[in-house]
């Protein structure tokens, strides 16, 4: 295991609603490659449409984006995104499991982002960028209490920035607030120090 000096970091989960897609793009496409840990984002969508969402980001990044199969267990490597009407958390073991649009509709990203904080959050770090009201808010507290990051999308930078500045003031502490491609790097620089940490130790 890891020291608590340097934590490791290998899940990436993602929150965006209004104005997400191209925020949520540039962030994918400019994570290390390869990327050492598992990604999971959550954006609202129209419940009865088709989406294209796993394609549109799959195109702008370097690893597969796929809809998450329930049960299953997520993988480095891939992001996974859940469907429109069917809302992606994580159970114990890092299991993917959905829970039927109702109660968490409107509430989806909470509903990710607290579900990692029970099951890995001292592993997680917490990112959110444009979007409308304050859905993952609570969540990314959860997440950074639990020992995870929380890293915000500069409200200057997002194309909505409700979802950023209601971060900023109704959460707890954040992490880091900037542009995407510095939360990127931040993303990965403390991945790279876990995965070091761990190298560390298995040769030691």
């Amino acid at each position: 295991m890891c020291d608590t000096q340097h934590p490791h970091f290998d899940i990436v989960a993602i929150g965006c609603s209004a104005g997400g897609l191209q925020a949520a793009r540039a962030l994918l496409s400019a994570l290390p490659r390869p990327f050492p840990g598992v990604v999971v984002l959550c954006m609202h969508r129209p419940v009865h449409r088709e989406s294209h969402l796993a394609t549109i980001l799959t195109k702008a990044c370097h690893f597969p984006v796929v809809v998450a199969r329930h049960g299953e267990v997520l993988e480095q490597g891939i992001c996974y995104i859940g469907s429109p009407d069917m809302h992606l958390a994580a159970g114990p073991g890092l299991i993917a499991q959905f829970i039927h649009n109702g109660f968490y509709r409107g509430h989806n990203i909470d509903l990710l982002f607290q579900s990692l904080a029970r099951h890995a959050g001292s592993r997680t770090i917490g990112v959110l960028l444009s979007g409308l009201a304050k859905d993952g808010v609570e969540g990314l507290r959860a997440i950074k209490e639990t020992g995870g990051r929380a890293l915000v999308q500069s409200p200057s930078e997002a194309e909505f920035d409700e979802l950023p500045r209601s971060a900023l003031v109704y959460d707890g502490e954040i992490d880091m607030v900037a542009p995407v491609r510095d939360l990127a790097l931040e993303i990965g620089r403390l991945v790279d120090v876990g995965r070091d940490s761990d190298a560390r130790e298995i040769v030691a």
